[in-house]
C-alpha cells in the first residue's frame, strides 16, 4: 500500500517509461469475482493500474456503520495480491476527487452503473487529454448481497 506521495512517484516513473496510467477506486470489501473481472478490465485499458481504496472512515460515511467488513489495510493487501493491480493507495474522503487530482491518471475507469456525467474526477482526467471508461458490471455479484446471504445463513 502506497502513501499519496509514493503513488505520485509511481505514476511519474511509469510515465517516464511511456506507460499509460489507469486509475479506479472503490471499497472492495469482501473481494468477489465481480471485483476481479472489473479490475482485469480496468487494467486492460492501460499499462499500470492504481486502485484507490476508501478508508474505513469513508466507507462508514458512504455505506453506514456496519461497513466495512474488512479493514482498509487488509482490503489493500488482498488487492495487491492480484496480478492486474500495480499499486494501491487509500483515500479518506467521501469521493476520490483529491487523489485523482494528485495522481493525474491517463485513464479513469468506473463501473457502467455510474452515469457518465456523475463520475467523480472525469473533468480532471479529460482536462489533461485522458479518457474515462465505463466497464460493464458483472451481474449477480454484490458485496451487500453476499453480506445479506451470510447474515441470513447465520440466523437460520
Amino acid at each position: 500500500m502506497l502513501t499519496w506521495d509514493e503513488a505520485a512517484a509511481f505514476v511519474e516513473t511509469q510515465r517516464r517509461l511511456g506507460r499509460r496510467i489507469v486509475f479506479t477506486n472503490g471499497v472492495f470489501d469482501l473481494l468477489h469475482p465481480g471485483h476481479v473481472r472489473y479490475l482485469q478490465a480496468a487494467r486492460a485499458e492501460g499499462d499500470a493500474l492504481i486502485v484507490a481504496v476508501n478508508s474505513d472512515r469513508s466507507v462508514r460515511a458512504n455505506k453506514g456503520p456496519s461497513r466495512p467488513i474488512m479493514p482498509e489495510r487488509e482490503r489493500a493487501e488482498v488487492l495487491m495480491a492480484l496480478a492486474c493491480v500495480d499499486a494501491v493507495v487509500v483515500f479518506d474522503e467521501e469521493t476520490p476527487a483529491r487523489i485523482i487530482e494528485h495522481l493525474q491518471p491517463d485513464v479513469l475507469v468506473k463501473g457502467a452503473d455510474w452515469a457518465a456525467d456523475a463520475i467523480v474526477g472525469r473533468d480532471t482526467v479529460e482536462a489533461r487529454g485522458g479518457r474515462v471508461v465505463r466497464v460493464p458490471v458483472e451481474q449477480g455479484w454484490s458485496t451487500s448481497a453476499i453480506i445479506e446471504r451470510a447474515r441470513a445463513a447465520v440466523s437460520r
